[in-house]
């Protein structure tokens, strides 16, 4: 069982997505839930909703709404994996994400990558996608640095202050 291949998510976007914010593959609590950043300890939706000014979404549609409303996608660099438990350092046999495709068809102006392994791939297979990225510290529970000044810092560049 434990080394069946697991399945990612499908990318969620619109039309008019304008960010790509990456991970690297869905943690257990995520795929258990059925959508990104599942785990209530992963700092994503807090700091998403503090840096807007709103209440954190809770369900999966309130998820939907807030990224919608602005305007923008998720997906994770690995859609395909074996993986023990949400360990990143243990993925391996891994299907990478066609980036290029969902930047065909949404006018993505930036890319943030969630975490070291996240950038780690996505730069093997996309650096020279000619789409401006960045790599920010992975708002994981089990990175003991997170610091949400980063992420402020680069949603204020691509969003203005709010």
């Amino acid at each position: 069982m434990k080394d069946e291949m697991k399945e990612g998510f499908e990318p969620f976007k619109n039309p008019d997505s304008k960010l790509l914010i990456l991970g690297s593959f869905p943690s257990v609590v995520s795929r258990d839930t059925g959508f990104y950043y599942g785990n209530p300890r992963n700092a994503f939706w807090k700091t998403l909703a503090d840096f807007f000014g709103d209440e954190v979404p809770s369900t999966i549609k309130e998820k939907q709404e807030f990224l919608t409303k602005r305007k923008i996608a998720l997906w994770d660099i690995v859609t395909l994996c074996r993986i023990h438990a949400s360990s990143d350092s243990s993925i391996k046999n891994f299907t990478v994400a066609d980036i290029s495709w969902l930047v065909s068809i949404c006018p993505i102006e930036k890319i943030i990558l969630n975490g070291s392994k996240a950038y780690e791939i996505f730069v093997k297979h996309y650096k020279d996608i000619g789409i401006p990225y960045k790599k920010l510290c992975s708002t994981s529970p089990a990175n003991t640095r997170f610091d949400s000044k980063e992420w402020f810092n680069e949603l204020s560049s691509t969003f203005g202050a709010t």
